[in-house]
């Protein structure tokens, strides 16, 4: 089974679920990772890569200034060369943007699935024909799957086989932050108490109370790891007490976690908040680190319902549950909790159950056969 897999994230900027679910998929069959179009070249043509987890990245470099109307065909043109050179005949076409969908609906994909992470209207800068797009992509998908519990209670009724997946953990990559005890170069120096976000750096970070943080309490330390994006750089506070680390590799977080006190989940509520389920919820968790949230739908429930995470509806409960949590020095009871909500908890996981919703679409639709390869696979993870 081949998957072209179309995507509004570069493969290389930060792991998240794209890369999490991809990376799993390529180990028993093809994946094309297509990312969005860049417009500088003299000609149009791609850059193609594998990844460490053997996923086929697809860069689409198309000639600057052309015909807008144009650019799904060409980039068709080029990827059925592709697709043709690979032998590619039978395969699923999967969405993470509907921006896409002029592009794919050249392609005679066996299935379409449309993973919707988030809600990408939302965001800054979104397309205004996205919320269009999206609507004729659900009429075609034969199978949706959300990226958390409340972006499946708004679109439940959009689509007949539509199902929620929550953000998911690679516990053993994250429990490592346990046992590490040499801090990165650029964090040592650092003093403590430190409280650490990791993440993109754009317009859902909560900026008024990261100020508040700061000045009310300044011997506190704010370690922010990640990327700035969408927002200018000079909008972020400056106080000599908030330390900006920027982007760091997937495989380098947990020794920069392991450094903390505590991890913050500081979105503001607005409306690109509103449907997230952040994957830093679990992986702070599995990093043994407390953690204090805003009032995020999908960390309020479950994490907060079950007490493993502490939420704060204003800055002043932020500083005050921060506080309380700083100084507890037993945390061996929370520990267990964290790890018995877990232990169930896999990006595997969620890849054997998306495969029995697809194999179940498949039989519904009488489209293509799961190979016996990748079904034994999705029976034993």
């Amino acid at each position: 089974m081949d998957i072209i897999c179309f995507s509004h994230l570069r493969w290389d900027f930060v792991y998240q679920r794209p890369q999490h679910l991809m990376g799993r998929f390529a180990r028993q069959g093809r994946v094309f990772y297509v990312e969005e179009p860049q417009f500088h070249a003299t000609e149009d043509h791609f850059v193609t890569h594998v990844s460490e987890e053997a996923v086929i990245v697809i860069q689409p470099h198309l000639e600057k200034g052309a015909e807008e109307a144009d650019v799904p065909l060409r980039q068709y043109l080029l990827l059925k060369a592709l697709l043709d050179k690979n032998r590619v005949t039978q395969y699923m076409c999967w969405y993470y943007t509907p921006m896409a969908l002029p592009l794919g609906s050249l392609c005679n994909p066996h299935l379409v699935v449309y993973d919707c992470m988030d809600e990408l209207s939302a965001f800054k800068f979104a397309p205004p024909e996205l919320k269009r797009l999206e609507k004729k992509l659900l009429a075609s998908a034969h199978l949706v799957f959300t990226g958390g519990q409340s972006l499946y209670e708004v679109r439940k009724h959009q689509h007949a086989n539509i199902h929620p997946f929550p953000s998911s953990i690679d516990k053993a990559h994250f429990h490592k932050a346990r046992t590490i005890h040499i801090d990165p170069a650029d964090q040592q120096h650092i003093p403590y108490p430190r409280l650490g976000f990791c993440g993109v750096l754009d317009e859902r970070l909560d900026i008024p109370l990261l100020t508040y943080i700061a000045t009310q309490q300044p011997a506190w330390q704010l370690v922010l790891v990640g990327p700035v994006v969408k927002i200018e750089p000079d909008s972020l506070p400056q106080l000599p007490n908030i330390h900006y680390l920027g982007a760091k590799a997937y495989a380098d977080l947990p020794a920069y976690l392991s450094g903390w006190d505590l991890a913050m989940i500081c979105f503001a509520l607005n409306e690109s908040t509103r449907y997230i389920s952040p994957t830093k919820t679990p992986e702070y968790l599995a990093a043994g680190k407390p953690v204090v949230s805003t009032a995020i739908t999908d960390v309020v429930n479950p994490y907060g319902i079950k007490h493993l995470v502490h939420i704060a509806r204003t800055p002043q409960e932020f500083v005050e549950k921060a506080a309380s949590e700083l100084a507890i020095q037993e945390k061996e009871q929370w520990l267990k909790s964290v790890d018995n909500y877990l232990v169930n908890m896999s990006w595997d996981g969620t890849v054997r159950k998306m495969l029995q919703l697809i194999e179940t679409a498949r039989l519904h639709n009488n489209t293509y056969l799961l190979p016996a390869k990748i079904y034994t696979y999705a029976q034993s993870i």
